[in-house]
């Protein structure tokens, strides 16, 4: 600081003669140009100012769409590709069965214990129905009241569906298609007829079905009059039956199978109207794994 410095050299300079005066005067002018000088010298630089920036921000990055299926981390369980039956374990947890299981369907009933089986009562009769393409198969779900009668017990018919070709084989042979007719009793239990169906003359009910053919899949289209199953089920009524499973996803054991041993004919145009939506929906043969396959009595 040089304030009181300054003020004692006012004084003084006042005090002088008037010439005297005028050169002080001067000479004090100058002492407080280097004084000011000085003292602006040794003040902080100031900060310059913050340059706006005129660069762009730059866009964020879009999120990734996820792959369809991604969400659930499993893809949809089918007949080829990623989807199928010997990759339907890996789908999903509740489809661990379809490789673990000891009892799984389709087999291929071959050397079978020929016993006096009991005859299956079928009580089946003219019925609604409604043709639904569920996107593995055409599936037709059927009015209750639709009944058969094995083992003392009884189970009502659900609904009934088709492969193509047929899963199971009788002696070797594989067949056109099939169809299943799939029963529950009133403990939940399953029970499966087989109809296996060669290419021959025209079958009615199944065109019944096929005149009644949704246009989108997952519809489940109410078809007019009735269908009566007796009219699907072969004159011979023999049969072989043995435990099994579903043969889709997940795969459940604890199954009845019954499969007729004699086929149904099936016309080439029904054949090929299915072929058209389904040319193949069938799982391959799984193992017997040792289980006891009995088989009706004749020729």
């Amino acid at each position: 600081m040089f304030a009181r410095p300054l003020l004692a050299s006012l004084i003084a300079l006042a005090l002088l003669p008037a010439p005297a005066q005028a050169q002080d005067a001067a000479d004090m002018a100058e002492l407080l140009r280097q004084r000011l000088a000085e003292r602006l010298k040794d003040k902080p630089d100031a900060k310059p100012e913050a340059k706006a920036d005129t660069k762009a921000a730059a866009p964020k990055a879009a999120p990734k769409k996820k792959p369809e299926g991604a969400a659930h981390g499993t893809a949809h369980w089918g007949y080829t590709g990623e989807g199928a039956p010997e990759r339907w374990a890996e789908l999903s947890p509740e489809f661990r069965t379809c490789a673990t299981g000891t009892r799984q369907s389709p087999t291929a009933p071959r050397e079978g214990i020929r016993v006096d089986l009991e005859k299956i009562d079928f009580a089946y009769r003219p019925s609604r129905f409604s043709v639904l393409d569920n996107g593995h198969t055409i599936q037709v779900n059927v009015a209750p009241g639709n009944t058969l009668g094995v083992m003392g017990r009884r189970f009502e018919l659900q609904q009934f569906h088709f492969h193509k070709p047929s899963e199971e084989r009788i002696n070797g042979k594989l067949f056109d298609m099939v169809a299943h007719l799939v029963h529950r009793d009133a403990e939940g239990k399953l029970a499966v007829v087989a109809v296996l169906l060669e290419r021959g003359s025209a079958q009615p009910l199944v065109q019944t079905i096929w005149n009644n053919l949704p246009l989108e899949k997952g519809e489940d289209l109410p078809a007019p009059g009735n269908i009566d199953l007796n009219q699907l089920l072969p004159e011979d009524r023999a049969y072989f039956t043995y435990m099994g499973s579903l043969t889709t996803p997940p795969c459940s054991e604890g199954v009845l199978w019954m499969v007729m041993r004699q086929p149904v004919q099936i016309s080439n145009d029904q054949l090929n109207i299915f072929g058209r939506l389904y040319p193949m929906n069938a799982r391959p043969l799984q193992a017997g794994s040792g289980r006891l396959i009995k088989e009706s009595l004749g020729p």
